[in-house]
């Protein structure tokens, strides 16, 4: 049965920007050369905003942006919506509808929400968007909340230690 969404007591407040989740992470990762370095700011009640520029690094076709690497922004913007529950968790299934073209050179926005939880499944969806509000694309995504030792199972402890010392600032990670 879905329970109504709560954003946790704990979570990033209103306007305060995530830090990212690993330095290396191809969608926020500020050490990842040819990443995305989106930018995700909380909003109000279960949302998110995520900003990146398309660059060189991201063409498919010549001066457009590769429908994967805009499917990996969704992703990265739809799953930081767990911040809002504190609880890490990973992608089971992601949903991207292509609206128009992406040029090299532009801001893409991307606005997400929590839609509903129930157990460990959560559901979110969003927008894509140029500065101009033209819509790009919509997203939607299901992720399954995980413990942290997830990670270290299938991904590395000496990540997962890194991690979790850059997030920790005082924040519970389990609500």
């Amino acid at each position: 049965m879905n329970e109504a969404p709560r954003r946790h007591p704990h979570a990033p407040p209103p306007g305060a920007p995530l830090p990212s989740h690993f330095p290396y992470c191809y969608g926020c990762g500020r050490d990842h050369p040819s990443g995305l370095h989106l930018t995700i700011v909380a909003g109000p009640d279960l949302t998110m905003t995520g900003r990146f520029l398309v660059t060189e690094q991201h063409q498919g076709a010549a001066g457009l942006i590769h429908g994967g690497v805009l499917a990996a922004a969704y992703d990265e913007v739809l799953g930081a919506c767990n911040w809002l529950l504190l609880a890490p968790a990973v992608t089971a299934h992601l949903e991207v509808d292509f609206r128009r073209p992406v040029p090299v050179g532009t801001e893409v926005i991307i606005d997400a929400r929590v839609d509903s939880v129930d157990g460990r499944k959560v559901r979110t969806s969003g927008e894509g968007r140029f500065a101009d509000g033209t819509v790009v694309g919509q997203g939607s995504g299901l992720f399954i909340q995980v413990p942290l030792e997830h990670f270290a199972d299938h991904g590395g402890r000496r990540s997962v230690t890194e991690m979790t010392r850059d997030l920790s600032g005082g924040m519970e990670l389990n609500p």
